[in-house]
C-alpha cells in the first residue's frame, strides 16, 4: 500500500517520484510480481516516516512505466484501475501492507443518465468560470465520458475540489451517491465563484 497525500480514481495518472527506503522497496516487490499496489489517502499525518491515519477506500494501481534513477530513486508513472476496500491494515514490513477487497460500483441505474447530463453541464460552468477568474483549471471544454460511472470519477479528478471531498465522492457507495455529492460541491463551487466575479 502506497498512502498519499492524494486521491486516485479509476482511470486516473499517477507519476510518483519515489526516494525513501521502504517505498522503493515496494516498487522492486511490484515489479517482481503483478505490478500493482494500492493508494490510499492519507486522512492525518505524513506519508514520510510513517504515524499516519489512513483511510480505508482506496484505489489499485498498475505500474506502466518504472525506472531506476543512479542514486535509487525510481520515477513511476502508474494508473487507477479499480477501487478497494481496507479490511485489514497489518504491520509496515518495510512498508504499508493490508488485506482489501475489491469494491466495484453496482450496475448503474438506467435513469442516471439525466443526471449525470445535468452535472457535466454544472461543472462546466465551473470550470468556465475559474478559467474567466485566472484559476488554474482544467478546460471547460474537457472530453468526459458518456457512461455515468466512468465519467463520475473522471469529473471527481477536474472537479475544484479538495482531496477530503474527492475522497467523500471515492467511497461514496454508487455512480448515483457519487454525482450527488459532486452536485453538491459544485453548487457550493459555484456560488463562491459568482460573488468573486461580482465583486470584480
Amino acid at each position: 500500500m502506497f498512502p498519499l497525500e492524494s486521491v486516485l480514481v479509476p482511470g486516473m495518472v499517477l507519476p510518483l517520484h519515489v526516494f525513501e527506503p521502504r517505498y522503493r522497496a515496494l516498487v522492486r516487490d511490484c515489479l517482481a510480481g503483478h505490478e500493482e499496489f494500492g493508494v490510499v489517502l492519507i486522512e492525518r499525518g505524513s506519508e514520510v516516516g510513517g504515524g499516519d491515519v489512513r483511510c480505508n477506500v482506496g484505489t489499485i494501481a498498475h505500474i506502466g512505466r518504472a525506472e531506476e534513477l543512479p542514486d535509487g530513486r525510481w520515477a513511476v508513472v502508474a494508473f487507477g484501475v479499480r477501487r478497494v476496500r481496507v479490511t485489514t491494515w497489518l504491520p509496515d514490513d518495510p512498508y504499508p501492507q493490508a488485506e482489501v477487497e475489491d469494491w466495484p460500483d453496482p450496475p448503474a441505474d438506467r435513469d442516471l443518465g439525466d443526471l449525470y447530463v445535468e452535472h457535466v453541464g454544472q461543472l462546466r460552468r465551473v470550470l468556465a468560470m475559474a478559467a474567466e477568474l485566472g484559476d488554474p483549471t482544467a478546460p471547460p471544454t474537457i472530453e468526459l465520458s458518456d457512461d455515468p460511472v466512468v465519467g463520475g470519477h473522471q469529473m471527481s479528478v477536474v472537479a475544484p475540489v479538495g482531496p477530503l471531498d474527492r475522497q467523500r465522492m471515492l467511497a461514496a457507495v454508487d455512480a448515483r451517491a457519487r454525482l450527488d455529492v459532486l452536485g453538491a460541491l459544485l453548487a457550493e463551487e459555484e456560488q463562491v465563484l459568482m460573488a468573486r466575479i461580482a465583486g470584480g
